[in-house]
């Protein structure tokens, strides 16, 4: 991670944006009187690093990995031991008039 000062940051924006969008730096740090106070990083590792936290949240079991893998058994019995659909194959009754 390189950290220039301002007034360099000034002068050589170009130098600094082409550095970070070809790969070269993957971030720029500048420095106000020896203060990092901003970050020049390529648009496309800025959007990367977002995440929306908290979207499922609520809408699943709280498993360990562990706990997960464990109820493999239990729902291969659930699908071998009995009907897949269980109100196909039960008889159908006819309504008597």
């Amino acid at each position: 991670m390189t950290t220039v000062n301002m007034l360099e940051a000034k002068t050589n924006l170009s130098k600094l944006v082409e550095a970070v969008e070809s790969g070269a730096e993957a971030e720029i740090t500048i420095a106000r009187n020896g203060k990092p106070v901003a970050r020049l990083v390529p648009l496309a590792a800025a959007s990367a690093t977002k995440q929306r936290l908290g979207v499922a949240e609520g809408k699943y079991a709280d498993f360990s990995l562990e706990e997960f893998n464990a109820m493999d058994d239990e729902i291969a019995r659930m699908f071998l031991d009995g009907p897949i659909f269980p109100d196909q194959d039960a008889p159908k009754s006819k309504k008597s008039a």
